[in-house]
């Protein structure tokens, strides 16, 4: 088939790079401009030095409801438009214009986590699994009928960086079995359960705070939300902003005051959680920390003293 291709970054990347090497024809590639937004620097493999490097027109824009977009689109005649971390709303004109419409990948099982940095809020919300999910567009963003999913599991210790890893030959993979799905004409769409869909922002700085009232869980399942490259989960220390690299949860119960440098361990410091506790844990092991603009270190090394406050 003559397949339009819509993505960024590194989804978007292995996406074009497994149609590139199918049986399928891309003719135009469009994707957005280069972007200082954290998340959008990160996983960054070029989706436009891809196209390129193939031969491949390449149209570079954040919208694409100018003519001149359209206009490319309908010149190449496609028989349908491939998204792959494709960031804004495409419109009814434009996947019209392709003979079988267009199919969007999602790193997420939708109709939950539609929107933006899923496996991040997975993991941050203690999910046991997410997964990439290949849909058909509608005029809704992420709730087109579904084509196919596969899952993944996420474990008690994963890192969303663990599971971008899991998630990744995903999107290669399951868009040309959809492809082919389509063109054989066996695909057997399923309408998204639209009172289970939840949509959720790109994540800020804000969401990376840790507010040492929070559950112990919460805590932990927000550090490993936020693993490295990611923007870390952080607290401050007197005064200073501190990043927690690495945490994990202890084998004993630890209770007090949220917040509280509490424990030395051989591997890390406990520092105490959510003020409920009364035969539950509510300690946290932090292991690793890098002070804003300094070197990671161990939390033994960085914490001199026990006793103090983290806030």
């Amino acid at each position: 088939m003559r397949v339009v291709f819509m993505g960024f970054q590194t989804w978007g990347y292995e996406t074009l790079k497994a149609l590139l090497a199918s049986r399928h024809e891309v003719p135009l590639v469009c994707t957005h401009p280069e972007s200082q937004q954290i998340y959008e620097v990160l996983w960054n493999d070029s989706v436009k030095e891809l196209a390129y490097a193939h031969g491949i027109p390449v149209l570079e824009q954040q919208y694409l409801h100018e003519r001149r977009a359209i206009e490319m689109i309908r010149e190449v005649e496609p028989d349908i438009l491939v998204l792959s971390d494709w960031r804004t709303w495409v419109s009814p004109a434009l996947y019209s214009l392709a003979r079988f419409g267009g199919i969007n990948i999602h790193d997420a099982l939708l109709p939950k986590y539609g929107g933006f940095a899923p496996i991040n809020w997975a993991v941050a919300n203690g999910e046991k699994q997410t997964g990439v999910t290949v849909h058909f567009l509608n005029e809704e963003f992420d709730l087109g009928d579904i084509i196919m999913q596969e899952a993944v599991s996420i474990g008690p210790t994963e890192t969303a960086t663990d599971i971008f890893y899991k998630i990744i030959p995903l999107v290669a993979s399951l868009p040309l079995q959809a492809l082919d799905a389509i063109e054989d004409g066996t695909v057997q769409p399923v309408p998204q359960e639209k009172s289970q869909a939840s949509f959720f922002h790109k994540r800020s700085e804000r969401d990376s705070f840790i507010d040492w009232n929070m559950d112990v869980s919460r805590i932990f399942n927000l550090i490993r939300a936020q693993s490295d490259p990611y923007p870390n989960a952080f607290t401050f220390y007197k005064g200073k902003k501190l990043n927690i690299k690495k945490a994990s949860l202890p084998q004993k119960s630890f209770c007090g005051t949220p917040g509280r440098i509490f424990h030395r361990l051989a591997h890390g410091v406990v520092v105490l959680g959510n003020a409920s506790c009364v035969h539950e844990n509510q300690g946290i092991v932090i292991e690793s920390v890098q002070e804003e603009g300094g070197e990671v270190m161990s939390a033994n090394d960085y914490f001199q003293h026990m006793g103090e406050y983290l806030g």
